[in-house]
């Protein structure tokens, strides 16, 4: 299995891109019978997965698929994932099921509000930013509260607050620390609410 990103792609020699077909098998966990699946190689993680979801109606939003024991997922640091898949190759296909009626699990925690609850970046977000936010969340773990705290600030606020805390030590050394607050925090906030 080779991953690549989206931006990477096999090239001939006119410039047109390579796409072979390959036959893959498919395994569902449950009692159904494992099927063929003829994709184009390289595919994106995403677009493997609208096929299978097709092929086998299933939900595409609980569809999970595992390559050689490592889970497929959609994007990886905020690009798109392509898959190098070879004739032959096996997947197997693991759907979440439905939670139980709302009447059936009362008086159980529901885990699912959970990931409900999760900040996420909106699909237009630039491509800095889906960036930005894996790096702090993947590989710094920062809580949601702090992502959203962080992500939810104008770029015009972040750089009044660094401003404010660089010029407060001057400020504080030339005995100005009273007069600084009373005078530039007002200011600060008066060209926060003014439109650009």
């Amino acid at each position: 299995m080779v991953m690549m990103n989206q931006s990477s792609s096999c090239v001939n020699g006119e410039g047109e891109e390579q796409k072979k077909m390959v036959d893959i098998t498919l395994k569902t966990i449950g009692p159904s019978p494992p099927f063929r699946l003829r994709v184009p190689s390289p595919i994106t993680v995403h677009d493997l997965r609208k096929l299978v979801a097709s092929n086998g109606h299933l939900p595409i939003e609980n569809l999970r698929l595992i390559l050689r024991g490592n889970v497929l997922h959609d994007t990886k640091d905020g690009d798109d994932v392509s898959l190098q898949l070879n004739d032959g190759d096996s997947l197997i296909v693991a759907v979440k099921p439905k939670p139980p009626p709302k009447h059936v699990r009362d008086g159980f925690e529901d885990e699912d509000d959970d990931e409900n609850l999760k900040f996420q970046l909106p699909q237009s977000t630039s491509r800095w930013k889906r960036k930005l936010f894996c790096f702090l969340h993947d590989k710094l773990k920062l809580p949601d509260i702090i992502l959203m705290a962080i992500f939810s600030l104008s770029l015009k606020m972040w750089v009044l607050i660094v401003t404010w805390f660089i010029l407060a030590p001057v400020a504080h050394r030339w005995d100005l620390g009273p007069l600084y607050v009373s005078i530039l925090t007002p200011l600060d906030l008066l060209f926060l609410l003014t439109p650009v």
